[in-house]
């Protein structure tokens, strides 16, 4: 249900702008933005902004009035961690590409924009929807040294591909998110603007890092239906610390009451639509 929802506003709402569309070149932008992404979750303590991984941002935003816009957009980066960062002996590690597509809001504290009461800057708030796609990956060291990342959703490494096991169901790796944060705009002449923004992602899934009940032993997952014998070498690396050690079913090996979460800290730059396309209508116009 959360998904469609998520679907529906990203569809609608745009069809209901280009509806309002009087105007519009002069009311959007075109937002090119990078920085950090950050992993929030079992393998890091619930810990914010610790080893960032690079990001980038591609928006368009429609400015409703001097307070409000809507903007749309797609972010691509990546997040990851690993129990040097939490629980040395548990030893698992991962890494995730993540690939958003929201629909914000914002709300400027102060009139912003060019005009005589307008202010020049202003410190704002944002928040939406969006959906978002993830696959968190471990390292295996092959044979002759060579690093293979490994998809562990297939694997099921809490025993989501045995169905003796109850209440383990593979987790969905498309999924929907709230982005919400703070930020802080300044306008940069009448064709530009340059934003800095700081925001975290609502998620409701505790697999962003394959990570999330208890073990289920390696029996267990070779009785299922997936690559057994890796699924079992990822599930529990505690061995790779403690020659021959492994944790007995039933031990726990993530913490389910917490989903995990990611942010984005970031710097955009806004050039306006009217810059780069206002000829067109300036031709239109002539051709009448």
């Amino acid at each position: 249900m959360r998904r469609r929802l998520a679907i529906a506003t990203l569809v609608l709402l745009p069809a209901l702008l280009w509806g309002q569309r009087q105007d519009l070149l002069g009311r959007s932008e075109l937002t090119l933005g990078g920085g950090g992404m950050f992993y929030i979750g079992d393998l890091n303590n619930q810990s914010a902004l610790t080893l960032p991984q690079g990001a980038g941002t591609l928006g368009w935003k429609v400015r409703l009035d001097n307070r409000w816009s809507l903007r749309l957009q797609a972010s691509y980066g990546r997040v990851s961690s690993g129990d040097k960062d939490c629980i040395e002996l548990r030893n698992l590690r991962f890494r995730s590409d993540i690939l958003e597509v929201g629909l914000l809001g914002e709300f400027n504290f102060a009139a912003f924009g060019n005009g005589p009461k307008e202010r020049p800057w202003t410190p704002y708030l944002f928040g939406g929807v969006a959906l978002f796609h993830y696959n968190p990956k471990a390292p295996v060291t092959e044979a002759d040294g060579a690093v293979r990342w490994v998809a562990l959703q297939p694997l099921g490494t809490e025993g989501q591909y045995n169905p003796n096991i109850a209440n383990r169901r593979p987790y969905r790796l498309t999924q929907v998110c709230v982005p919400f944060g703070v930020g802080v705009k300044w306008r940069l002449g009448k064709h530009f603007s340059l934003a800095a923004e700081y925001g975290f992602r609502k998620t409701w899934t505790d697999y962003l890092d394959d990570v999330s009940t208890t073990y289920v032993g390696s029996a267990a997952l070779m009785a299922g239906d997936s690559d057994g014998a890796l699924a079992a070498q990822l599930a529990d690396r505690s061995g790779e610390v403690v020659y021959g050690f492994e944790n007995a079913p039933g031990i726990k090996r993530g913490d389910d009451s917490l989903d995990d979460m990611y942010s984005y800290l970031s710097l955009s730059i806004g050039i306006s639509m009217e810059t780069m396309f206002g000829w067109m209508r300036s031709k239109r116009c002539r051709n009448k």
